[in-house]
Formats: structure tokens, sequence, C-alpha cells
């Protein structure tokens, strides 16, 4: 165990003294931004399975704990618990958000509920809880074989989308264009689904394919009330999978005070009981009005909360925080741009030589290699998030920032060896 020193909360309120634990943390060039958030709201206690290198100036102390082994992190967080108050609890982690779900009802915390976050993992779940709330969901069947969702398919009509139950990212995640499509496209689903956590292991969910395009919104949930922050336009892309190739936020987005589509989502958050923290809401725009797509209880990934902060000033980690310590947010936007993500993905599987992101161009913002020469990047189904760079850029509007991440991203040097033979996952 380690501790680095005991420090005062910054927000001076009731609960301000403790910490606040954090199960889990993830890479640096993805990560530092919101740990340096978080402990600039309140004291930061982390879980950890590796020692402490780049994180240790934000944290007031640490625990080596294996954060996979939910019963040790409970052990480990009522041990805590009897030293240190611990005054509220989150992670950012997908996979970890249900086992925060327990410490915190463990220790009488603000959180989510359990039931309420295996509202948003378990996408089956999420989809009963939905639909049977009245909230505009595709048609869907859950499958455990080929032959079963070619039947569901049948009846659903396609062009059908097949997914895992839990995982996240868009991996194993496949369009079917029509029947002859679906018996692949199940093991697809299926296979990728069997990596990830064991309680949702196996067999996919079939679902009509929603035209229109995609958004998502991050926001905090403080006692069952739902406050946005940013909604991020998405980028997909190497169809017919769905990886997410970039995405947009911008200040003046209008589907941030929507009534329609915050209304959708709130009924969605009410359904699956969704009590305290950071949620990070997918939706189709259709034409039959929003539809959900998925309800993430976490921050979003691909950087899109720090996309939210560079164009609205909002920041996403302290919002997180408050939610967890049962705070109401305090947000307002202190900044209005226009600012894009994309990432860089090969052209085909490869062993990577070299990867040189540019240093300047038009608004840039930032540019970060995402892999290390030596590294193997393998496009769907063979692999998954085989990016090999980003580039951020900001624009007067969308327009101008789309046509600046052209550029920007023109100019990412990617030196690679193919790979030969693809290698199933």
């Amino acid at each position: 165990m380690g501790d680095n020193g005991a420090h005062n909360g910054v927000d001076g309120e009731p609960g301000a003294d403790g910490v606040v634990l954090l199960i889990g943390c993830g890479m640096r060039r993805y990560r530092e931004y919101l740990l340096a958030g978080a402990a600039a709201t309140h004291p930061v206690w982390l879980f950890t399975g590796e020692e402490p290198d780049w994180q240790t100036p934000f944290l007031t102390g640490h625990t080596m704990v294996d954060v996979t082994d939910r019963a040790a992190v409970l052990a480990a967080a009522g041990e805590l618990a009897g030293r240190v108050p611990v005054r509220g609890v989150l992670s950012w982690d997908e996979t970890l958000i249900v086992t925060t779900a327990h410490v915190a009802e463990a220790l009488g915390l603000p959180g989510a509920g359990v039931d309420g976050v295996e509202g948003c993992r378990d996408k089956f779940r999420s989809r009963r809880l939905l639909t049977a709330a009245g909230v505009d969901q595709p048609r869907y069947a859950w499958v455990d074989t080929a032959e079963e969702a070619l039947a569901a398919a049948g009846t659903i009509g396609c062009p059908v989308v097949l997914k895992p139950r839990g995982m996240g990212a868009s991996i194993g995640v496949v369009f079917a264009a029509d029947l002859g499509e679906v018996a692949e496209a199940f093991r697809t689903a299926d296979e990728a689904g069997r990596i990830g956590a064991v309680s949702y292991r196996g067999g996919a969910l079939v679902e009509e394919y929603l035209e229109g395009p995609e958004i998502s919104i991050d926001a905090a949930v403080v006692d069952g009330e739902y406050h946005p922050m940013f909604v991020a336009r998405k980028q997909v892309g190497l169809f017919p999978y769905f990886e997410e190739t970039g995405h947009h936020v911008a200040a003046d987005d209008p589907l941030r005070t929507d009534g329609t589509l915050l209304e959708t989502v709130r009924a969605a958050h009410r359904a699956i009981g969704y009590g305290y923290g950071i949620t990070h809401t997918e939706v189709k725009l259709t034409a039959r009005g929003p539809v959900i797509v998925e309800i993430n209880g976490r921050l979003g990934g691909d950087l899109i909360p720090r996309l939210g902060q560079l164009a609205t000033g909002i920041d996403p980690a302290r919002a997180a925080v408050r939610a967890a310590l049962g705070l109401r947010p305090d947000f307002s936007d202190t900044v209005h741009r226009t600012v894009g993500i994309r990432f860089g993905y090969p052209p085909e599987d490869c062993e990577v030589v070299s990867v040189t992101p540019p240093t300047e161009a038009e608004g840039l913002l930032a540019a970060e290699a995402l892999v290390e020469p030596g590294a193997e990047l393998r496009l769907p189904p063979n692999g998954y998030i085989a990016r090999h760079s980003y580039v951020v850029v900001t624009g007067a509007d969308r327009a101008q920032t789309d046509a600046r991440l052209d550029a920007a991203a023109a100019r990412v040097g990617l030196d690679r060896r193919p790979l030969s033979v693809p290698v199933p996952i």
C-alpha cells in the first residue's frame, strides 16, 4: 500500500474531507486529464493493480489490489474506509463499473445502484427495461445460435445489426444487409463477446438497423436527476463494422437543449433506475425521433470528455467527482468553440515500424501516436480499435473543423509492414 500524504479538498463543502476512491485508472494518454481534474476537485485514493507512476502527483494515496477481483476490491474498500473517511467512489473503466456500484452499496455511498449500472452494462437487460418503459428502441431479439439469429432477422427484417451483450467501443458490432450475411455476423458478435466479462459471454443481440446520424451525450446524474454536459457527433467507418473513427463537439450544438432528445434520455435513465454518477448515452437520430442505442455508466471513451472540455470549458472529471459525492453539478460553459478528433487506422493488417504525428497544422490542439514500433494492428474482424494515432483540431464550425481534421490526419506518417496471415480473435 502506498500513501502520498493526505491533503484537503478544494471544494470546501460538506463532505470535502476524506477521499474519493477511484477504482482503476487507465492509460496516461487517455486518462491523465481526468485524474488531474478529479484531484483538483477532491483528494483521490486509487485502487490499482500496478504501482502508480505518472498518477502519483495526483494521489492522496493508493492501494495495490487486483481490480478485476470484486471480492478483493470490496475487502480493500472496507479496510480503507476503516482508516480513512471515504466520501465517494467512481470509475471510468467500463469493465469496473459494476464492481464500483457494489463498493458504493457496501460503503453506503452515492452510486448508480447495482441494478442501475447493470442496466448499462448488460445490453440485453437494458433493451428489456427500456422497452417495458415505453422508451423508443430498435426492434430486437436475443439469440444463442446462428439459426436463432436467422429466424430473428427474418422477423425483424433486414438489414440488422448484431452485437455482443457486454462489450464496449463497438467491438463485435456488425451490420448484416440480408439473411445471407446474418450467420457470419452472428459468429463475429458471439466470438467478440467471449473475450469480455464472464457474465455477458456468448450469444448476441439482433437489432433493427436504424437510419440516421449517431450522437452521444455525457451527463451527470444526481439522485436520479439528469444533467447533460455536452453532445458529440460520431463518425464511423470500416463498414460493415462500426469502428468509431472520430467525433465532433460544439458548444453551440442545438441538441444540447433539444427538449425531445433530452426527455427521451431522461426517460431511459429513469427506466434503468440510475442513481448517481456519470453516463455516456448513445442515440440515433431517426425519422421517427431519437432512439436509444445504449447507456454506458461511465464517461465516454475516445477522449470525448476531453473534446467536451476543450469545446465548452466544462470539466468532466469535476462533474464525476461531485456526482460520486452526491453533490449537484455546478458546470457552465466558459469556452465556446467546435473541436474534433480523428483516429488513424491502417489500410490493412500491419506491423508498425513508426508513427509520426504532425507538430503543426491549422487549428491543431493535439496529436499523438497511440502505438509503439512493433505493434501489430489488425482490422475487424481479426482485431478491433486498430488505431495508430489521433489528431485533435478546432475550427469555426463543423465544416471547417472537418477540413482541418482531413489536413492534419494527412500529415500523420505511418511506416508499416503488412501482416500476410490474419490471426482470428
